[in-house]
């Protein structure tokens, strides 16, 4: 066909939580055309993408083409309210996101240093200030000089490139498409696309129209292939050389500190268990000190060992969703151009992996010598999801209150919950099952009364290791997290799974390593409390995690208002109660398996 169509999504800003549907601003609208369907991941995005007025016929330029006009009688309570939401989201620097061909349309520009900067996405207005300071895109334009006023962008020049395939049936395939927003006064209406910028006045009164109009050209570009058309956009992204720059950084210290850990664990150990297994006689015994003391209590089950082992299944099927996910997404499934695909295999993932979140947490608790299972399989099932449902729940009354379109509608909240119940909740039953017919055997037996712990010096006392344990595997994400919240707040694409992928697999490196290394002096110190110990210490990364994101909101975003500050936090709760859950699993099962290993090497009388 040779009509190309384009679509509308939700308008969003960086000053602002709350995305809204394009037909909340009162632009031209396309009523009779059918939405396009929406996968699970979109729709928890809130993303909306609609039909639009705006349709061209391929290679037919077209100059100044009316779209509609509104106008606004500002006597009239629904239409001065319609200006007044128009006015905000040229205040709050709104912007448009259109689609032609699932390519986004860009607004190219130039920034310092000769560099091109293209933004997925182009402003409604801008606003000048009463003291005459132009803000946010009026400083592009040299004649936005009116003090007070409101400058809209009512018209598009569109280009669309293209190539020509030979030897395909296809004829052309459509490689970018760039706009450029401009302001036009028309003055009058029988030759549109003249005058100078329209703009309205803050206190306006009376009458107000705005015409709506386009022009289109089609430009040949026999140098972009199909394959690569998104990349002139991810080159252009802020902070990329320095994102290459400051992985590799963060590889080579972690990497050299992982380094270190390795060869301290492995030379000590390496010298304990060489003395110990060549005591033979009963007054080297009576010399045993150290870690070989507690060996009649290292596997006595840990206080709150229910809840330890529901964070613990929990846990386990955060870990296991994320490796697939980062997996997918380094193969090229889940990139920006398959739109809330990366979101949508999450929670599949999630939902299936409910069988060893059950399986994990039965297994755990009835090593910990737990017998009330049916209250574990409903704590692993309900509990963790529960937390997290409630959060987002309340959220999205928020949302929904403020008429953002990223409030879920009911029935996908519907669906969400029938797949929980219905798919998660049996299969985690089902893992719980099995994890119940079989228990874990120790190579230690655990004596009947507890050994007393003597006092710790500062460094071994809970608090403090658990306060240490989280530095070194944030110190390695914390480069990544940056454009990891730049990418959710400030609405910049993310790509590049290949490095996030290897900065995980470092994440769960370090996290085994520092706890493995803390674990192994409280056990030193005849501290035989290991199990919560192991899980907080690396857990406590969350905390860090919690920390930076404050300051992430206060030092780099310029979110107003009391809703989109609670979305903020709220949200961020969310995320840091999931990396909790991910790195203290990773830090008790690298403790369980270090434990288990040098009480099976030592001979333990």
């Amino acid at each position: 066909t040779s009509t190309i169509e384009l679509f509308v999504n939700r308008l969003d800003s960086v000053e602002s939580v709350l995305p809204y549907e394009y037909t909340a601003f009162d632009f031209c609208s396309e009523k009779t055309m059918k939405r396009p369907s929406e996968n699970l991941g979109q729709v928890l995005f809130g993303e909306r993408i609609e039909p639009s007025p705006y349709k061209f016929e391929f290679k037919k330029p077209v100059v100044c083409q009316k779209v509609c006009t509104r106008t606004y009688d500002t006597n009239n309570p629904s239409d001065k309210a319609k200006l007044d939401f128009l006015k905000k989201g040229m205040l709050l620097n709104y912007q448009h996101h259109w689609i032609v061909d699932n390519m986004p349309v860009t607004w190219c520009y130039d920034v310092e240093d000769g560099q091109k900067f293209c933004n997925p996405g182009f402003p409604i207005g801008c606003y000048v200030t009463e003291a005459g300071r132009p803000k946010d895109a009026c400083v592009v334009n040299s004649n936005f000089n009116e003090k007070d006023a409101f400058y809209i962008f009512n018209h598009v020049d569109i280009t669309i490139y293209y190539h020509i395939v030979e030897h395909e049936q296809l004829g052309a395939r459509l490689v970018a498409a760039k706009i450029e927003p401009k302001s036009y006064d028309n003055p009058n209406n029988d030759s549109p696309c003249t005058g100078g910028p329209k703009f309205l006045k803050n206190k306006h009164t009376g009458v107000f129209n705005i015409p709506y109009t386009y022009s289109i050209n089609f430009v040949e570009d026999k140098n972009i292939r199909w394959a690569s058309r998104w990349d002139y956009i991810l080159e252009s992204m802020p902070h990329t050389n320095i994102q290459w720059f400051s992985i590799m950084n963060s590889l080579v210290i972690v990497l050299f500190l992982s380094g270190m850990v390795a060869m301290i664990m492995l030379r000590t150990l390496h010298k304990d268990i060489a003395r110990y297994n060549q005591m033979d006689s009963v007054e080297d015994a009576q010399e045993e000190f150290g870690w070989k003391l507690v060996h009649g209590d290292v596997f006595r089950p840990p206080r709150k060992g229910m809840l330890l082992s529901v964070f613990l299944g929990s846990g386990t099927q955060i870990f296991i969703m994320t490796f697939v996910t980062l997996f997918f997404a380094c193969l090229g499934f889940l990139s920006p151009a398959n739109r809330g695909a990366l979101m949508t295999c999450a929670v599949v993932l999630w939902v299936l992996l409910g069988t060893p979140a059950g399986y994990v947490a039965a297994r755990l608790y009835k090593s910990f010598g737990g017998e009330k299972w049916k209250t574990n399989v409903l704590l692993t099932a309900f509990l963790c999801p529960g937390v997290v449902f409630a959060d987002f729940f309340v959220m999205n009354l928020i949302l929904w209150g403020e008429g953002s379109s990223a409030a879920m509608p009911f029935g996908t909240l519907v669906a969400i919950l029938a797949l929980w119940f219905c798919i998660s909740v049996p299969l985690t039953f089902i893992g719980a099952y099995f994890g119940f017919k079989k228990g874990i055997e120790h190579p230690v037996r655990t004596n009947q009364i507890p050994r007393q712990i003597p006092e710790q010096s500062f460094y071994t006392k809970p608090f403090p290791g658990i306060v240490m344990g989280g530095i070194l595997p944030f110190g390695c994400i914390f480069i990544q997290l940056f454009f990891i919240l730049n990418s959710i707040w400030s609405h910049q694409m993310y790509y590049m799974f290949g490095f996030l992928f290897l900065v995980f697999i470092i994440l769960v490196i370090t996290c085994s390593e520092a706890t493995i290394l803390l674990c192994y002096f409280h056990l030193c110190a005849e501290d035989y409390h290991w199990q919560w110990r192991s899980f907080l210490t690396s857990g406590f990364t969350a905390v860090y995690f919690l920390v930076y994101a404050i300051h992430y909101f206060f030092s780099k975003l310029q979110i107003t208002g009391l809703a989109s500050t609670i979305l903020y936090f709220g949200y961020t709760m969310i995320m840091a109660l999931i990396f909790f859950l991910f790195t203290g699993t990773i830090g008790f099962f690298a403790c369980f398996w270090f434990v288990t290993k040098i009480y099976s090497v030592v001979k333990v009388d």
